[in-house]
Parts: C-alpha cells; sequence; structure tokens
C-alpha cells in the first residue's frame, strides 16, 4: 500500500510512515488513559490530571511525548515522575502504526489492522500488569478478526473450506492451551490465554497456528531470561508487577504478551518455524 500511496500523491515514503508514527502516538496516548481508567469505575473520557497530586493537566500538558520532555518527565505541580511506562506506550503504538502501513495491502486492511492493534497492545500491558486478560478485550479482538475472516471469504480470497480449515486450526490451537492449563491446574497458565489463542489463531491463519504458539514460547524464555540476568547487576528493581521481591524462574510470568508478540512476528515477517530447521542436503 505504501507504494500506491507515493505514486499517487507524488510523495516520500518518509513522510507518510512519520504521518502513522505521529498518529501512533497521539492514539497510544489515549490507550494509556483506558488502561489506567478500565475496570476502576472512572469515566474514559474525563479530564486528564496527575496520579500523585491530582492537579488537573492544561492542554500544554498534553502533548504527546513533546509534554513528557519538556516536562523532564516530572508534574508540574508536585514534581512527581510521570510514570515512564507513557512514553513507551506512544512510541510502541506509532511503531505498530507505522508497521501496519508497510504491511497493508489495502486501506480496508490498514484501518481494520490499526483497531486491531490498538486492542492487541492493550491486552499485552494489561495483561503485564495485572495478570489477567478483560474479556471484554478477547471478545473485541474475536469480533475483529471473525470479520476479517468474513470479508475474505466474501471478497473470494477464502473459501468454505479455507474458512473452516481456519476456524479448525485455531481451536486446536486454544485446545493446546487448554490442555496445559487443565494439566498445570491454571498454575502455567491462566483461561484467559486459553480464549486469546481463538482469535490469535483466526489472524496469524490456519498454517500460522503451530509457529506462533511455539514462537510464543520461545520469546517468552528469551525476555524471561534476560530480565533474570539484567536483575543478576541491578538488584532491588521490580520489572514486573508479580511480588515484592524480584523476578525467579520460579516467578509467574504473564503469558498474553508473549503469545501476541509470536503471532505477530509470524504475521507481519511470515515467520516459519519449521523453515528455520530445515537444511538443504
Amino acid at each position: 500500500m505504501i507504494e500506491q500511496l507515493t505514486t499517487s500523491f507524488m510523495l516520500p515514503a518518509a513522510f507518510f510512515y512519520v504521518v502513522a508514527f505521529v498518529f501512533g502516538v497521539i492514539f497510544g496516548s489515549f490507550l494509556d488513559v483506558c488502561l489506567c481508567r478500565f475496570h476502576t469505575g472512572k469515566s474514559i473520557g474525563g479530564s486528564s490530571h496527575c496520579m500523585s497530586c491530582g492537579k488537573r493537566l492544561r492542554w500544554y500538558e498534553l502533548f504527546p511525548l513533546l509534554s513528557f520532555a519538556l516536562q523532564l518527565g516530572r508534574c508540574r505541580g508536585c514534581g512527581s515522575r510521570i510514570p515512564g511506562r507513557l512514553c513507551l506506550m506512544e512510541v510502541a503504538t506509532g511503531s505498530l502504526f507505522g508497521l501496519a502501513l508497510w504491511s497493508a495491502s489495502s486501506v480496508v486492511e490498514l484501518g481494520w489492522l490499526l483497531v486491531l492493534l490498538l486492542v492487541l497492545l492493550f491486552i499485552t500491558v494489561y495483561d503485564w500488569l495485572h495478570f489477567i486478560i478483560p474479556d471484554e478485550a478477547t471478545i473485541a479482538l474475536t469480533v475483529l478478526t471473525v470479520l476479517w475472516v468474513g470479508y475474505e471469504w466474501f471478497a473470494g480470497v477464502l473459501t468454505l473450506t479455507d474458512v473452516g480449515v481456519l476456524v479448525g486450526a485455531s481451536i486446536a490451537g486454544a485446545g493446546f492451551f487448554f490442555f496445559l492449563w487443565f494439566v498445570s491446574g491454571g498454575k502455567w497458565l491462566g483461561f484467559g490465554d486459553v480464549k486469546l489463542a481463538i482469535p490469535l489463531g483466526l489472524w496469524v491463519g490456519a498454517a500460522g497456528v503451530f509457529s506462533y504458539i511455539v514462537l510464543s514460547f520461545w520469546v517468552g524464555a528469551a525476555i524471561s531470561l534476560l530480565i533474570l540476568a539484567y536483575q543478576k547487576y541491578i538488584r532491588g528493581k521490580q520489572f514486573l508487577h508479580l511480588k515484592p521481591e524480584s523476578l525467579t524462574m520460579k516467578s509467574a510470568v504473564p503469558f498474553a504478551p508473549f503469545m501476541i508478540i509470536g503471532a505477530g512476528l509470524v504475521y507481519f515477517f511470515n515467520l516459519d518455524v519449521l523453515s528455520l530447521f530445515s537444511f538443504t542436503i
């Protein structure tokens, strides 16, 4: 799609990526507000304020990234630090919007993918912080993926047989996670991960289900080992909201972020774990 835009508007591709990043940063700021207020009884549409002193933020304090930099990451009222997660959310959303622009082949796919990525990022951060996947988010993700499958069937991209295979593969992937959940009594992963596996399977396609499952474990192991290694040198830091003590080999770790990263690697970069082990003799 990026080639179509550059040809139609006679502008360099970098311009459209910058625009996508800026819009992503704006939506990322709003997404962080949703994360902070979700299931707290607070209105999503309420005015923004400092989480420490309650000071209402003025319009010039609401520019994503820019206000954080100008205020040196501190509240103008009480001087308390603004959570760095806010900047990470904004940068991550901007980067994902750029990735969506690079990946999408049509305006319809781009619009759908942007909404999908916002829901996926919401689930990722919420599960990382609270160890739970809201059913509302899983339902929204399922609706989005089902709508896209229906759109591709209506457009003739998929046949009914393809749809049946896709649904079957997604259920099989969820069945694998259900087996782990059942055998461990919910200690290895939560039932929310089981439900999440179905829309993720619909997203990556039947051929990508196996790869995203394997990649989710690889990503989880790699990130956990990196955190453990870093903690060896930085004592007293808590990188996950798990327990008062630091992360150990026995600590529970939210698994949904790893599932989503694995699915993203398959969807955007067509990673196939089986091809990684194929050798030409």
